[in-house]
């Protein structure tokens, strides 16, 4: 679990300051919600472990939902709590009251609102296993004021370790084939390849068998530009030379790599290029996803 977060200030998480005050956890406080979002967003990045940013309720809050749709979208753990008004104001127009859980519920992965104290340590459990589980993102927990300020019975729970999963032989099997019977293979490295800390495996794999790679702008560093098979990142809008390369390439190898990094109909238009995906979630079908390995 993450041991920093990063805190705007707020009369309805004023609870929450104060129990943070008597624990190890070290807390931040910023001049913006959405500074203290995108600060989360990159320590996720950065490390592998959820962020954690926290808002007051209302305008606070939307302030905040930039920077966690950011990282919900790029794929960096993320874990936002938001002040909210007590569960005893939510029938009428109380200040400032917005229905969080559904704002939040289309840039997260997961979000709830704790309505009962007892709760709590199941909610968090799950919200930093969902936050850090592939594909990485967000998830929001909304905390209301009288729930805040009541007692919770309880320890809080470990997120345990995630178990890895790996492709089946016969899966493997297919791909030496196709990358053996490949005249111009390609790699395309994203950035689930530098979540899995795959850069040595990938640069000797590169290496080994002559393959060129090219990154998406979210790959970058995986593979050293020094290398003499780096073809760099990808231009979104621009024919270079890389885009040349997947011109003339007979057979894509995708690493760790996801559509919203780099649209296949730019590079793959007709379909016509087969792709074997190397990843830790299955690739989402397109038109120009044809064929598909997993």
């Amino acid at each position: 679990m993450c041991a920093t977060s990063l805190v705007c200030l707020g009369k309805k998480n004023l609870h929450v300051l104060e129990a943070l005050k008597k624990s190890s956890i070290q807390f931040i406080t910023t001049r913006h919600e959405q500074g203290a979002a995108f600060m989360a967003d990159v320590y996720g990045r950065l490390t592998g472990l959820s962020g954690v940013c926290l808002s007051t309720l209302g305008p606070g809050a939307t302030n905040l939902m930039t920077g966690v749709a950011d990282a919900n979208l790029d794929g960096a753990p993320l874990v936002a709590i938001t002040g909210q008004v007590g569960t005893d104001q939510m029938h009428i127009e109380a200040h400032q009251y917005l229905d969080l859980v559904a704002m939040f519920a289309p840039v997260t992965k997961w979000n709830t609102q704790i309505v009962r104290p007892s709760n709590t340590p199941e909610i968090v459990r799950k919200a930093f296993m969902r936050s850090q589980s592939e594909k990485p993102g967000a998830v929001h927990i909304d905390l209301p004021e009288n729930i805040a300020a009541m007692s919770a019975v309880g320890q809080p729970l470990s997120t345990g370790k995630l178990q890895k999963t790996y492709a089946a032989f016969e899966c493997i099997s297919k791909a030496a084939t196709l990358i053996s019977q490949a005249t111009n293979p390609l790699i395309m490295v994203g950035n689930g390849a530098i979540r899995a800390n795959a850069h040595e495996a990938l640069t000797q794999f590169a290496t080994q068998l002559n393959i060129p790679v090219a990154n998406t702008f979210m790959g970058k560093g995986v593979i050293p530009y020094t290398h003499p098979l780096a073809l760099w990142a990808v231009g979104l809008q621009q024919r270079d030379y890389i885009s040349c390369g997947f011109d003339n390439t007979d057979l894509v190898i995708a690493i760790g790599y996801d559509l919203i990094e780099y649209s296949p109909k730019r590079w793959n238009p007709d379909g016509k290029i087969p792709i074997i995906h190397i990843g830790t979630t299955p690739v989402k079908l397109t038109a120009a996803i044809f064929p598909l390995l997993k």
